[in-house]
């Protein structure tokens, strides 16, 4: 797919930007808060159930606006986790669409802003060390594309357009190559709990429960590796 619209900056519910994809009709985020429902669904159903000093490969699905990420890494500070962050996005935004977002000032953060910032124009397909506890590598490719190895990951952000919109990356054959990368045991979170989603997550071999949802959302969807 092709993108030509510039997609369009929108501050949300709880003050943090989000995107508008005027091609998808659809956000990068909730618009009853970007912030709030990223520290919810990845770090609240995903990320914390990592005791701290852990190592956590992390495989993000949809890296769009970065604060996911972001988000990782703060946590990694916090709690000491060392974290190989791997986000996959074949449409990567533009630099002067990324230099607005309020994510560090947010949460008051200003000191990582410079790094925020190396995380968009951090090279693709090399690892890019930005803390001594956090590296990303980023590859533009799509999923369908993408090569991912065997049993690599102890966690999933599933965070892609939703499935009305791209019902190509919600699907069996989808889920079960990221479930091959995924160690056993393994999380994957993401947003939708769609019928379909949660049919295709158990197809391809996930124990599957929906867990409540931020502000907006009843509910989220968090499956285990079986």
């Amino acid at each position: 797919m092709t993108r030509k619209m510039k997609p369009e900056l929108e501050v949300t519910g709880d003050g943090s930007h989000t995107l508008y994809n005027p091609e998808l009709n659809e956000h990068y985020h909730s618009t009853f808060g970007a912030l709030t429902e990223s520290q919810f669904v990845f770090i609240g159903a995903g990320l914390s159930a990592f005791r701290e000093n852990s190592t956590v490969e992390i495989l993000e699905v949809g890296f769009g606006t970065g604060l996911n990420a972001f988000l990782s890494l703060r946590e990694s500070q916090s709690r000491n986790l060392l974290i190989r962050y791997t986000a996959i996005e074949p449409y990567p935004l533009p630099e002067d669409v990324c230099m607005k977002f309020n994510y560090p000032e947010l949460i008051a953060s200003p000191d990582l802003l410079p790094i925020f910032m190396k995380m968009h124009k951090a090279p693709f397909n090399m690892a890019s060390r930005l803390l001594p506890c956090f590296s990303l590598v980023k590859i533009k490719e799509t999923l369908q594309d993408v090569f991912l190895g065997q049993d690599q990951f102890e966690l999933v952000y599933f965070d892609a357009f939703g499935p009305d919109a791209q019902p190509e990356m919600w699907t069996e054959e989808v889920f079960r190559k990221i479930a091959f990368s995924m160690k056993h045991g393994a999380i994957l979170v993401t947003y939708s709990v769609k019928g379909s989603v949660r049919r295709a997550l158990k197809a391809a071999g996930f124990s599957v429960q929906k867990l409540p949802g931020p502000p907006g959302k009843r509910e989220i969807t968090k499956a285990v590796k079986l």
